[in-house]
């Protein structure tokens, strides 16, 4: 499996697909991680595995995959769930936790895809303080805050840019990689590219008319690309 640095500084790009045929475009255009989910199933609504081996062959390693495991609603489903998409051969399956889990079922849960597996936080709802110290100390490989909501308010209508830099910092300071996403469009890159997060995660933005279940509209996410690029190149200087 291809590995990803997490002494990258720029961030890089993540593009949510729906199938194959958008997964290999979006790898073509030059997207890092491509991410595998269900428009019409809401914020981390999870494909198929059938689905998610055929995006993960078609990418063909220009790009690292992951894919959504959903919004389990209990420890068991859980567990279950990451199982299941960990099979595909994906490079990270993305999760988010029902509340009050304790250590021993996020260790159960991260050792189900040893250094794969990413948990999501949503915007709308408060995060733990010692949330990200139990992740890294759990075995799992990053953490991301997405909005559950998908009702056109974006991920800095919920959270003010200092909490999502600190966010990102308590990653790195963890050794997680991070992300940040939520009805981003290509006017964010500049607002969040300062953060420090590793990815920024585009679907709606990148979509012809701006419509998360439309297609992919590839200038989109050639600009998109470019923009965190060039922020990615001011950073390195």
């Amino acid at each position: 499996m291809t590995s990803f640095d997490p002494t990258r500084t720029g961030p890089a790009l993540l593009v949510s697909v729906r199938d194959a045929d958008e997964a290999e475009l979006a790898a073509l255009a030059g997207a890092d991680l491509v991410d595998a989910k269900d428009p019409d199933r809401g914020a981390l609504g999870a494909l198929s595995p059938d689905l998610v081996g055929a995006i993960v062959t078609r990418v063909g390693g220009r790009a690292l995959t992951s894919a959504v495991a959903g919004e389990p609603a209990d420890a068991e489903t859980l567990l279950a769930s990451v199982a299941a998409i960990a099979d595909t051969g994906v490079d990270y399956v993305k999760v988010a936790l029902p509340p009050g889990l304790d250590d021993a079922t996020l260790y159960e849960v991260a050792a189900m895809a040893p250094g794969r597996v990413i948990a999501v936080f949503f915007a709308e709802r408060p995060i733990a303080p010692d949330a990200v110290m139990r992740l890294a100390r759990t075995g799992f490989v990053g953490a991301m805050i997405d909005t559950g909501a998908k009702g056109g308010r974006r991920l800095t209508d919920h959270l003010p840019l200092p909490a999502l830099s600190a966010f990102a910092a308590a990653c790195r300071v963890h050794g997680l990689l991070s992300g940040l996403a939520g009805s981003l469009a290509l006017c964010d890159v500049s607002v969040l590219a300062g953060t420090g997060a590793h990815y920024l995660g585009f679907r709606g933005g990148l979509c012809v008319g701006q419509d998360r279940r439309a297609g992919l509209d590839p200038d989109r996410v050639a600009a998109t690309l470019g923009a965190l690029r060039a922020h990615g190149r001011r950073d390195a200087a």
